[in-house]
């Protein structure tokens, strides 16, 4: 991606802390050279607003309802690949930020992270420079030269249908509100559910919140 020079970056906020995100748009717009288009409580609303406002970078949380954020930076760089993501969140495990990389993340910093970092990642991020903190580039680096995790998708073989489903279903979510919830008939739904659980060897739905858990998964 190559933004114009002059011309302020635009950019996408999600996550479901609103607080969260009146201070990252406070940040960025009193900072300058950012533009905030749009801003997305949860998974599903920031694939739908990246669509509509195509940003020159989103900042996307790992930990949010519908649709977890892994698996929107995966669909980011499949459905809208000329937005870079700048992955924002509180989770330090290495796990998640291996996963965010192979997902397509050109840049990964914490919440707690000083306010200057942030405008200079999401400039890094725009430019595609790329930002990693110094703690996430050793992890890095140290994956690069004695690989000691697996970077393999943490959803398995699940369709990107199917990863919604699987969403809903650890937030709790019948059969019934899945299907409302996607515009979806209930038999449509009641099918997506048990291919869901058949992929995942899972019999009931506290087998695929275990099955989020131990894959970093949890919103």
């Amino acid at each position: 991606m190559s933004t114009h020079p002059g011309r302020a970056l635009r950019v996408l906020i999600a996550d479901d802390h609103t607080l969260v995100r009146e201070s990252l748009v406070s940040v960025l717009e009193t900072a300058g050279a950012c533009q905030v288009v749009a801003q997305a409580s949860n998974g599903l609303e920031a694939l739908g607003l990246a669509a509509e406002h195509d940003p020159d970078v989103a900042i996307i949380d790992i930990s949010m309802p519908h649709l977890g954020g892994l698996e929107v930076v995966r669909r980011l760089q499949a459905e809208s690949p000329r937005t870079r993501v700048l992955v924002l969140t509180m989770h330090e495990d290495q796990e998640y930020l291996l996963h965010a990389v192979r997902a397509g993340a050109t840049g990964f910093m914490l919440k707690d992270s000083p306010s200057a970092e942030l405008v200079t990642a999401v400039r890094n991020v725009g430019e595609g420079r790329g930002h990693f903190s110094a703690e996430a580039s050793r992890i890095l680096a140290e994956q690069l030269h004695r690989p000691k995790q697996s970077m393999d998708d943490p959803y398995g073989s699940l369709t990107p249908r199917e990863r919604e489903v699987f969403h809903l279903v650890i937030e709790g979510m019948s059969t019934k509100e899945i299907a409302r919830r996607l515009d979806i008939s209930t038999k449509t739904a009641e099918n997506h559910r048990a291919r869901v659980l058949s992929k995942l060897e899972a019999r009931n739905t506290a087998d695929v919140i275990r099955y989020a858990v131990r894959r970093g998964l949890m919103t």
